[in-house]
């Protein structure tokens, strides 16, 4: 593409690309996508933005299309490649001028630089950083601006490659440059200060402006800069300049007052700092212990102080708890259990800590947190009266919540707390002990001083199980509590039910629990709906705890289910909804088919919900996850649901429909509680199966649960099931075992096994394509033994319950191999027995000895070759499955099955699922529980005797080993 004639040509179909007018807009994309790979297009495009008197839309889209062109063929490696040559030229054009008047452009241009510098800077771009450095440097305030932000941008990127030698090249970089960075920061924070004691708010800003940049590079370079950065003093010299420049900037706060343009860049600048500081803590421990006592002294003085009044602003506390909370925690500041195998460096931290954390420091900061910080605020009080679902949402973890101060004053007072628990345990019971009693409702200065003592105590459960008689304090104090009915007391009935789901599991007597119920359904009704919203996540804390007892809660079910249901309606909020419906699910899971008479109202609200929240994929998440706890709760009654639940499974689990990305985990663990809950096959829980071969081309985490699915089918109506879908299903496993694990493949063969099993002759059937490369694998010695053992489990079942397909495939492995089919039957034989103890299960072991023993009797004289190897087999079985009978003294085998009982279940028992029922029924027709093994042993040898005769059956018993054959006969002697 030449240079000045494409110019024009490319211009236009930028102007076109910026239109409104789709008809216009495509062909114009389209046209720039083919111009992509044309070489000179960048060149032009350079042209396009970096001309000013153009259009700022059409400008812009030439510098998108430009940096997305870096992203493609900047490489060398890349496809349409850009060339050594236009790449030189672009890189000189791009530095030639910072005098882009657009400030969106100039950041891009800044970033896309960057981009470049990335790759080939230093080696193939020596003179960016020198070019940056010097057009820094100069009086023209536009062109230092933009050089200012390149250079920030480039550093940025550079500070981000995490190669040993890309770090090593950054550390040369920052060494080369530092000074300079230090001497520009300082140049411009000074003429700020200067600037804004003259009042001159104007000229302050745009000194801001670069002091902010400037900072932004010696963060980078002070934190990625240096490998020892202790070592080096004007990075030291850096940091404890940081700590006067603070408390200047802070001091700019007060003068310019909250209405000054300067103040948002202003506040932006000091959380830079901290940045700066929190960074170093983080990256550089060690280094960072000369600074640990500042650190503190300043953050406390700060937050904890007078001193930080009228200055101090939300984030920047915020950051200054985060810097303490990062000294008390950090491991490296911590000594051995054995002081002697400390390092010098964590015993000086230690020291520094201690001597910082007195007894008056850590009272003053816990009583401080507790009484100034954990009050809730007029705003959030507002937020209660006026949005209640948004206050309850936030309060236990919304998105917003946790980029506040007040999870953060909680995450340090637990912290501290954690580490200083001697000295500040009885400052908090002293609090707790000073607010004993109700409060009055009159006083709401002592109502949020409650609310916040009440607070620290549920969050330091764990610290004060040893300090704290809490069974006690339920009965004698917070009962009384709960009982206040006046309106304002909501904050305390709130904080009171949150209070004991913290205690739930750290200490409460089971005894309590009933009461506990009593004081849950009374709030469950309170008017106040905050209230309600903590008692429903308090109770979802009680039933999730191992002490709960299903029979303690029974008495309550019907009226706590009924009152989450009516809250569960009343609420509006998407992420409310999804809280009580998680309080609702985990009722159900707990209490399971004792939900069965009360479920009848949510079973009916759950498709309107369903169908109200199409927009919310995580709502929907929710009631998939309530669903899955409520078939497996009403058991086979959950046919009644099949008109909801069968066309949500439906979507959840169809890739082709877009919501699948979020329902398909969820939606498929419905499907498979569906199917082991299912009393019958309908034909739309049969048509559901079309969406599993997609399914099972994804080959993803979900595999597994598919098998389960396609087990369940088989199980559940193995000749419907197979007849429409065996076919497909084979061409699905054929494929997948192409490129498998080899615990994939096992799931696979074990489908094939269950299929064998409840369907003998449809089984060998439908997967009969499958069958020679079982057979092969056996006779070639598979060396997984998982997998040999299932091969060996589907040629049991073959050659024990179809035989005549047995003898067909024997013939059909014969031909391919080009051997007789007695020695393919011997090798078989062969392997058989020198792999069974692969085998582990004691059921397919029994199998395996059935299989081989139903080959007899044999006048064939390969399997009166192998008949020591079957008599191994069949004695290794016997001792498997053979047990005394206590009441005669005899010998039997414990694996038959004579008929199906109904387990006896204890109350925390879950009750047995349809699919359970059908295992133990198909059981009862298995061979492995149906035959008795000692019988049909004696029995075959008595038919090969009969067969021989005495003498031959005689010579052919003595291949047999006199220690196998004793144990035989100890086996065969009650028969």
């Amino acid at each position: 593409m030449d240079v000045d004639s494409a110019s024009s040509v490319v211009l236009q179909a930028l102007t076109q690309a910026t239109s409104q007018d789709t008809a216009v807009l495509k062909p114009a994309e389209e046209q720039l996508r083919q111009w992509e790979t044309q070489p000179g297009f960048y060149s032009v495009l350079l042209n396009i933005f970096n001309n000013h008197t153009l259009d700022v839309n059409v400008r812009w889209l030439a510098v998108l299309y430009f940096k997305n062109g870096i992203d493609r063929y900047w490489r060398r490696a890349a496809p349409h490649a850009l060339s050594e040559e236009e790449k030189t030229s672009l890189r000189a054009g791009l530095i030639t001028n910072f005098n882009e008047p657009v400030n969106q452009i100039a950041t891009q241009i800044a970033v896309l630089i960057a981009k470049v510098a990335r790759l080939d800077c230093p080696r193939q771009w020596p003179e960016l950083i020198p070019i940056l450095l010097e057009s820094v440097k100069g009086q023209d305030g536009l062109l230092q601006h933009r050089a200012l932000l390149t250079f920030y941008h480039v550093t940025k990127t550079l500070a981000s490659k995490r190669l040993a030698q890309d770090r090593r090249l950054f550390q040369d970089l920052a060494s080369g440059i530092y000074s300079f960075a230090c001497s520009l920061w300082s140049h411009h924070t000074d003429c700020f200060l200067q600037q804004v004691c003259a009042r001159d708010e104007a000229a302050a800003l745009n000194s801001l402006e670069r002091t902010l940049l400037s900072l932004k590079v010696l963060r980078k370079l002070t934190v990625h800069g240096f490998q020892d950065p202790q070592q080096n003093m004007e990075v030291m010299g850096f940091l404890n300049a940081v700590f006067e420049r603070l408390k200047q900037f802070l001091e700019c706060c007060r003068q310019v007052g909250s209405e000054s343009p300067c103040r948002e860049k202003l506040e932006k600048t000091i959380i830079l700092y901290t940045k700066v500081l929190l960074d170093f803590l983080e990256d550089h421990a060690c280094a960072f212990i000369p600074l640990i006592q500042r650190s503190l002294e300043f953050a406390v003085t700060y937050v904890f102080t007078p001193a930080g009044e009228g200055v101090t602003f939300e984030r920047f506390i915020v950051q200054c708890m985060n810097l303490i909370k990062m000294i008390v925690k950090n491991d490296a500041y911590k000594p051995a259990k054995n002081i002697d195998e400390s390092k010098p460096e964590s015993l000086e931290a230690h020291k520094i800590k201690t001597a910082f954390f007195t007894h008056p420091t850590l009272t003053e900061i816990g009583r401080r947190l507790v009484s100034h910080y954990f009050l809730l605020t007029e705003e959030e009080l507002a937020m209660w009266e006026e949005d209640p679902e948004s206050f309850a949402v936030e309060e236990t973890g919304g998105d917003s919540w946790k980029y506040s101060l007040r999870p953060c004053t909680e995450v340090l007072f637990l912290e501290i707390f954690h580490n200083y628990s001697q000295t500040l345990t009885p400052v908090l019971l002293d609090m707790v002990q000073n607010l004993q009693g109700p409060t009055n409702v009159e006083d709401p200065v002592q109502l949020l001083m409650k609310d916040a003592v009440y607070n620290a105590v549920g969050l330091a459960a764990y610290e004060l199980f040893d300090n704290v008689d809490f069974d006690q304090w339920f009965k004698n104090q917070l009962l009384g509590e709960l009982q206040v009915s006046h309106h304002r007391y909501k904050l305390i009935r709130r904080r009171v039910i949150w209070l004991i789901g913290q205690w739930i599991s750290v200490k409460f007597k089971s005894d309590l629990r009933p009461l506990l119920y009593e004081v849950i359904l009374s709030l469950m009704q309170d008017p106040d709906l905050v209230v309600r919203i903590e008692t429903a996540t308090t109770l979802k804390l009680t039933v999730d705890d191992f002490e709960f007892r299903t029979e303690q809660f029974l008495p309550y079910l019907e009226s706590i289910f009924g009152l989450l249901f009516q809250l569960l309606q009343q609420v509006t909020e998407c992420d409310t909804k999804m809280q009580v419906l998680h309080v609702i699910s985990c009722v159900i899971e707990r209490v399971n088919t004792q939900i069965r008479p009360y479920a009848g109202c949510l079973v009916q609200y759950l498709p309107l919900l369903w169908k109200q929240s199409e927009e919310h994929n995580m709502l929907r998440c929710a009631i998939l996850t309530t669903l899955i706890h409520l078939v497996q709760g009403l058991g086979a009654e959950s046919k009644n649901l099949y008109p909801f639940l069968l066309p949500v499974i439906q979507l959840s689990t169809d890739v082709s429909q877009p919501p699948h990305v979020y329902l398909l985990e969820d939606g498929l663990e419905l499907w498979l509680v569906t199917l082991e809950n299912s009393p019958a096959i309908t034909p739309e829980l049969l048509r559901i199966f079309q969406n599993m071969s997609a399914l099972l081309e994804l080959s993803s985490e979900n595999l597994r649960t598919c098998f389960q699915i396609i087990n369940a089918y088989l199980y559940l109506s193995a000749v419907e099931f197979l007849q429409n879908y065996g076919e497909s299903l084979c061409r699905s496993f054929c494929e997948l075992l192409k490129d498998i694990t080899n615990e994939g493949q096992v799931q696979v063969l074990k489908v094939v096994e269950i299929a064998l099993k409840v369907s003998p002759v449809l089984g060998v059937h439908m997967f009969q394509p499958l069958m020679p490369a079982v057979f092969r694998g056996i006779v070639d010695g598979e060396r997984y033994p998982v997998v040999m053992s299932t091969y060996l489990g589907i040629i049991g079942r073959v050659l024990l319950q179809n035989f005549s397909f047995f003898s067909s495939l024997l013939s059909q492995m014969a031909s391919e191999c080009n051997q007789e089919m007695d020695q393919l039957l011997g090798s078989m034989i062969e392997m058989w027995v020198d792999r069974m103890d692969n085998i582990t299960q004691p059921e397919r072991r029994k199998l395996s000895s059935l299989a081989l023993l139903s080959l007899l009797p044999s006048d064939n004289s390969v399997i009166q070759d192998k008949f020591c190897g079957i008599i191994n087999i069949t004695v290794e079985a016997l001792h498997d499955v053979m047990t005394e009978d206590p009441e005669s003294g005899t010998l039997k085998d414990c694996m038959l099955m004579i008929h199906f009982e109904e387990p006896k279940l204890s109350d925390e028992e879950e009750p047995p699922t349809e699919q359970d029922k059908r295992k133990k029924l198909l059981a009862l027709e298995d061979p492995v529980h149906s035959v008795s093994l000692q019988q049909f042993v004696y029995e075959k040898l008595k038919a090969q005797q009969a067969m021989m005769g005495d003498q031959s059956f005689g010579v052919l018993m003595e291949t047999v080993d006199t220690e196998l054959v004793r144990q035989l006969q100890e086996f065969l002697q009650a028969l």
